[in-house]
């Protein structure tokens, strides 16, 4: 089991780690795999359901993407609906695009409900415009938001201006269902609510092998078995080879992070009223200021230098001071980055493994939401919902060859976009 923080939020999150002994040769309904967005919601919605539930991590809570998010709780995809409704079609479209349009909703409903101490916000996030024609893009997703009555504005340069503390946008969107979160403390939060719940939460644990047995499974782990009725993977971009070729399904794309010291009131003027950022680039960065009054920026790519030196300490110096002048110099505290599966659509995928045996993966960036509102669909596909009332169809496993030339590919330009910027 690691020791080593895996990021800002993995030393600032007020929540405590949870974990529990395993018991070999144990049987229980349901075994989980994972223990970030999707593992934890699945394991606290089916105990709550009454199922009871085995939950396995090989390093600790929230290790994966989950625990190194950047925090933003935003609804839906990064698509926008009317392409969501053309992929998906007129059942499953219209039906997605409703239940993740209230997918932060859901999100802050269970902090309240389970009083979880993650530096929730709720006032927002904001799509920046980068240029012209990144205004233009985002004027079109306002107007097909209102006409499904969603609560989102677009703001002009003025107003995005006030709102960031910068003039380098040209204007923004400002989803009023959004906000902020602690990722690492969300994810403790419900691993916290999911052993009240009666879920057995076990970190340290590494599954090595899934076999049928029956209508079941035998789960093996290198600290011995256990007898499930029915197994979940919630291991999304952090998938291994314990499912032959599911990990070839995305495309594994890096996105890292830098955290500033506390900027003790410095900041005041950057983001007041504490919404996340990210912008309209091809290449993306965002920036939100934390609980604790640290700035955090990062973009697509892996960490490259440390957080006192290098690449990534170069760039986000750069694009602070181009962005922030007013700040002035700044010192960093911590880097890090993770990892994203991004699949070629841009949708999610609902896999059947086999009998009983399913996972929810590709949430190509999305993964507060999207993780949590795919936990409980998973539980109530085990407590008897038809398969046809899920949010997304099932659909067969289908790798995609190209994906490793890919994702060095896209290593390449990110690390290339970094260079750029840290002169430009």
């Amino acid at each position: 089991m690691t020791s080593k923080p895996v990021s800002l939020w993995d030393h600032s999150a007020e929540e405590p780690e949870v974990s529990q002994p395993f018991k070999p040769d144990s049987k229980v309904d349901v075994a989980i795999v994972g223990g970030g967005f999707t593992g934890l919601s699945t394991a606290l919605h089916c105990a709550e359901k009454g199922l009871s539930v085995q939950l396995f991590e090989a390093e600790q809570i929230g290790y994966g993407g989950s625990g190194r998010n950047c925090g933003l709780v935003n609804a839906a995809l990064w698509l926008p609906p009317a392409q969501v409704r053309e992929k998906l079609g007129e059942t499953y479209g219209p039906r997605f695009i409703k239940q993740f349009g209230k997918g932060p909703e859901y999100v802050f409903s269970l902090i309240e409900k389970h009083q979880m101490r993650c530096e929730v916000t709720r006032t927002g996030t904001i799509h920046a415009a980068h240029s012209p024609g990144g205004l233009r893009d985002l004027q079109g997703r306002m107007d097909e938001w209102q006409r499904l009555g969603e609560p989102v504005e677009l703001l002009d340069r003025a107003a995005v201006s006030e709102m960031i503390g910068t003039e380098r946008f040209y204007g923004g969107l400002l989803d009023h269902r959004a906000g902020t979160i602690n990722p690492m403390g969300y994810c403790r939060g419900l691993a916290r609510a999911a052993d009240q719940a009666g879920a057995t939460i076990s970190t340290g644990i590494r599954v090595t092998r899934l076999q049928k047995e029956g209508t079941g499974w035998v789960v093996e782990t290198d600290q011995g078995v256990v007898h499930a009725k029915a197994v979940i993977l919630g291991t999304n971009a952090y998938t291994d080879e314990l499912w032959p070729d599911l990990k070839r399904i995305f495309t594994m794309i890096n996105y890292f992070q830098l955290a500033t010291r506390p900027l003790d009131g410095k900041a005041a003027s950057i983001l007041p009223g504490k919404q996340g950022l990210w912008d309209t680039a091809p290449i993306m960065f965002n920036i939100r200021r934390d609980a604790f009054d640290r700035l955090l920026i990062g973009s697509m790519g892996k960490v490259m230098g440390t957080v006192d030196s290098g690449l990534s300490q170069r760039w986000a110096s750069h694009q602070i001071r181009k962005i922030f002048p007013q700040l002035g110099p700044v010192e960093f505290e911590t880097a890090w980055h993770g990892q994203i599966a991004m699949t070629p659509d841009h949708l999610p995928r609902i896999h059947e493994l086999g009998t009983n045996a399913y996972t929810a993966i590709g949430y190509n960036g999305r993964g507060i939401t999207t993780g949590t509102l795919f936990g409980k669909a998973m539980a109530d596909l085990l407590t008897g919902m038809d398969k046809a009332d899920l949010p997304l169809p099932i659909t067969s496993l289908s790798t995609v060859p190209s994906a490793p030339f890919y994702s060095r590919l896209y290593q390449t330009a990110f690390t290339a976009n970094q260079v750029a910027r840290s002169i430009v």
